[in-house]
């Protein structure tokens, strides 16, 4: 066994903890199937390691076979009796104030965390316990519309996978045509930018010397990826979708490529929604790019747009009612300057009381401190690309030397850093108008 191998078993077995079943003589003896009070009670209240996974495990067992009316209950009861105790807090402060020392100041910091994360913590102690509440928690996003007084359940959620998924236990990996088939499979499923239809078109995109693909893991998630990213090797910053995709292209050597493209980054696990990888992940591939490649020298994204179409609907239905009648990519030519005064104050003027741009996309890569480098007219002529952004496609550009000082001034400031051309573009469609 390599050493490797064995590394990579021994994070594993840390996170993956299987139960070894024996039978507990007073589940037996109870005729009547315990209620979910009385489970998640028995959970928070075991005193041994393991009766508390035994407990555990019930639970998981019993959240899983909920319909989502009695799962909302469920989620009401763990918020309603294990929520802080205020009257042992404000003691606990109390406390503090007359003696601010550790045992006391430890005191106040575990009365002031509700009680229902211990609980869910030792969910995530039993065998898949983190997969199981990222996909607990994943049932309890499509109900939080309609029950928000569920939010405090859901943050507890949240605060936990971000100590959980830190950047510590992020192990990155290649996927390419000689990865297992069943991770393939869940890429095909994920892939949440550019549809892929066939095994043939994932082949197009894995096998190829000039394209890649790098995925963040969790040991605790074993084959479940949780994040990845499509990069391209080319000679030029693309402007279409189709320049990258097409099956009838000319490959070249990766030590020939200037240029890096990262034109599809997908979120696999809709549990882990808020919980930020792909600018750890960019930046991680970026690198490891550099170092393999001293001949690449520009890494950019080419990106879709997609709240532009839902923003015009907003400001100016009319407008949106003219391009609803337009099927086909040749018709946008014509409004052209219309739908580009539009993109402009889309990305230059903020309608969001933070200040941060409207597009999501915008949001996302210039936070991680990339700049707005190209605006592509017709960059994404299909069918979903219409739909969403009248085919509207940009290029970010992450310049590895400055990323850190665009990210301070983009959180700062709210400072969008934008390219002299793109800026000029967008402007020119705006005085032309």
């Amino acid at each position: 066994m390599s050493k490797i191998n064995f590394f990579h078993g021994l994070i594993n077995s840390l996170f993956d903890k299987p139960i070894k079943r024996r039978p507990f003589n007073f589940f037996s003896e109870k005729k009547q199937p315990l209620s979910s009070k009385d489970i998640i009670e028995n959970v928070a209240c075991a005193k041994g390691e393991v009766s508390a996974l035994e407990y555990a495990e019930l639970l998981m067992q019993h959240c899983e076979k909920l319909n989502d009316k009695d799962l909302i209950n469920f989620f009401k009861l763990i918020r309603d009796n294990f929520e802080i105790s205020t009257s042992e807090l404000y003691e606990a402060i109390d406390q503090y104030k007359v003696d601010s020392n550790s045992e006391n100041l430890i005191t106040f910091m575990k009365l002031s965390e509700p009680k229902r994360r211990e609980i869910f913590r030792r969910c995530n102690g039993i065998s898949k316990g983190t997969i199981r509440l990222v996909n607990l928690r994943k049932r309890l996003l499509g109900l939080l519309k309609k029950n928000p007084e569920l939010n405090a359940v859901d943050y507890d959620l949240v605060y936990l996978f971000k100590n959980w998924f830190n950047r510590g236990f992020l192990i990155l990996r290649p996927i390419n045509w000689e990865t297992p088939a069943h991770i393939l499979e869940k890429i095909i499923a994920y892939e949440a930018v550019h549809e892929i239809n066939s095994w043939d078109e994932l082949r197009l995109r894995l096998a190829p010397k000039d394209r890649r693909c790098f995925a963040f893991f969790h040991p605790a998630m074993q084959d479940e990826p949780i994040i990845f990213v499509e990069v391209a090797l080319m000679n030029n910053i693309p402007s279409k979708i189709k320049d990258v995709l097409e099956e009838e292209r000319q490959l070249i050597e990766p030590h020939e490529a200037n240029v890096a493209v990262f034109y599809s980054i997908s979120n696999c696990q809709k549990g882990l929604s808020g919980i930020s990888f792909g600018n750890f992940l960019i930046k991680q591939v970026a690198n490891d790019l550099k170092l393999e490649f001293n001949n690449i020298k520009e890494f950019v994204t080419l990106s879709p747009v997609p709240g532009l179409r839902n923003w015009i609907k907003y400001k100016d239905p009319k407008f949106e009612l003219t391009l609803e009648k337009l099927k086909k990519s040749e018709q946008f030519i014509k409004i052209k300057p219309s739908l580009m005064r539009y993109a402009g104050d889309y990305f230059l003027n903020s309608d969001r009381s933070d200040g941060m741009p409207n597009d999501p996309v915008a949001r996302f890569h210039l936070g991680n401190g990339a700049s707005l480098e190209q605006i592509n007219y017709l960059g994404d002529t299909s069918l979903n690309g219409l739909n969403l952004s009248g085919g509207l496609m940009v290029n970010y550009l992450y310049d590895l030397d400055k990323v850190e000082e665009n990210h301070e001034s983009f959180i700062s400031e709210n400072k969008i850093n934008i390219s002299k051309n793109a800026k000029k573009d967008l402007i020119q469609y705006a005085k032309d108008n």
